[in-house]
């Protein structure tokens, strides 16, 4: 595939139109936004591992086997999460980008109160399917406009915070889900959780308003005065189509991190149920212990990589492929642990190590590809992204696992979930050999790109 379809512009950051602020300080208007979009995605998160959290007393009521519980954490909702993503950012990159989101955050707030509606299985699927389309509108759109509020050089540090929503929207998700489930069921979880979704989502359209496409990136001709690029025209969907899947910097990078949700969402969506089902802990327990790893690990983790790639990426872009790889190697052994400890106690000590580790291609991923096309591109490449990554992981991750625990039943009936995320461990394996082969594109661009300045 060829690489020459990225720009090799140098982007700088435009003067600012405030004289009192520099053009490479974000104002406070920038940070309100993204503390309101990180609260979105907090809840949108929330919503989406719901189900995970609250999986054994869904599976006690709804009597459903472990991989119809991997089909409809999986299969079923990365479905519509990915493919909706496509055409709702096209109309993102078209219209405005906040109103997008607060519609989506609307929808899947809708049907997180009916998936605790669901009699049913089908029911179930069917409101799980919902909230799939609604959360296809909600992280693309926030991508490119944490990207239009911050400048080049700041923009891994505040992708870093906004992509702390999954690990603090997880953390509560399980204090708050297994807390209500224990005293009253876990139906109410998703309805109260749906209602603060739909006042969530008027509150976006009051505090956040949409920024200029590219204000803070110079254009492509870099001299006053000249006009106006297709840069910041609208984009031919199939113009962007083509271009995301010809670049092979970004198709890595999307596979690369596909392979990793693999790994992440399939433990994810099963540790609760490992935990309390293998390792005997208690929901009362899981709300407050797994509750405290995720939320401290994770968001350390998420955010100590998006300041490491702000540094090492103004040193080379290779950076972008090596602080993944190399975070996964040394998770390996720490997960393994995780599966194999005798306790509950031991396999949580474990679990800090994928918990902090697991997500260093998460900041990455998303900086590189907003970084590396066009302005007027940027949420339908989010969206891109998000296909390929989450229709891997998300869509076959948790599957992969529920069938696999299921395979395993007959020959180890007590510990087949323990067998299944064993058989996650080549996935890492796979994910660091495509950031490894990412790494050489990149210093082979970066290569070609010093050779034409010069």
């Amino acid at each position: 595939m060829p690489t020459n379809n990225i720009s090799e512009t140098t982007i700088k950051v435009k003067k600012s139109s405030s004289p009192h602020i520099s053009p490479s300080v974000p104002d406070a208007r920038a940070w309100t936004a993204l503390g309101m979009l990180c609260f979105i995605y907090v809840l949108n998160f929330l919503d989406r591992q719901l189900l995970s959290i609250l999986a054994k007393p869904i599976q006690d009521s709804l009597h459903i086997s472990d991989s119809q519980l991997g089909l409809i954490s999986g299969l079923y909702f990365a479905l519509f999460y990915c493919f909706i993503a496509i055409p709702v950012g096209w109309l993102a990159d078209r219209t405005n980008r906040v109103r997008v989101l607060a519609i989506a955050c609307t929808i899947w707030s809708a049907a997180t109160v009916a998936c605790g509606l669901a009699k049913t299985y089908p029911q179930l699927v069917i409101s799980r399917m919902s909230v799939g389309i609604g959360e296809a509108g909600g992280v693309p759109p926030s991508y490119a406009i944490i990207t239009d509020y911050f400048p080049p050089g700041r923009r891994g540090t505040a992708l870093g915070i906004f992509n702390l929503g999954p690990p603090i929207g997880a953390a509560l998700g399980i204090a708050f889900g297994a807390a209500i489930a224990a005293t009253y069921s876990w139906r109410h979880a998703f309805i109260v959780l749906g209602i603060a979704g739909i006042v969530a989502a008027l509150a976006l359209i009051l505090v956040v308003r949409e920024p200029k496409r590219g204000g803070l990136d110079t254009l492509p001709q870099d001299k006053p005065g000249a006009p106006a690029t297709d840069d910041y025209q609208q984009a031919a969907f199939f113009e962007t189509l083509k271009m995301f899947f010809s670049t092979r910097s970004l198709m890595l990078i999307a596979f690369g991190s596909g392979a990793t949700q693999f790994v992440t969402y399939g433990l994810v969506n099963f540790t609760t149920l490992f935990l309390m089902r293998e390792k005997g802990m208690t929901l009362g327990e899981i709300g407050i212990y797994y509750s405290l790893l995720v939320g401290i690990g994770m968001s350390a983790g998420i955010f100590v990589s998006g300041r490491l790639i702000d540094r090492f990426t103004q040193r080379s872009k290779q950076a972008y492929a090596l602080l993944p790889a190399i975070s996964l190697a040394i998770a390996i052994p720490f997960y393994i642990g995780f599966v194999w400890a005798p306790s509950w106690q031991v396999s949580l000590a474990f679990l800090i190590g994928p918990t902090f580790l697991n997500y260093f291609y998460l900041s990455s991923a998303v900086a590189l590809v907003q970084q590396e096309v066009k302005p007027n591109q940027r949420v339908m490449s989010g969206a891109l992204l998000l296909l390929i990554m989450n229709l891997i992981g998300l869509g076959f991750g948790p599957t992969f696992v529920g069938m696999a625990s299921d395979f395993f039943r007959a020959s180890f009936p007590d510990n087949s979930l323990q067998m299944a995320l064993y058989s996650l461990v080549p996935f890492y394996f796979l994910a660091i050999a495509l950031f490894l082969w990412l790494a050489r594109v990149l210093r082979k661009e970066s290569e070609q790109t010093h050779e034409v300045i010069q």
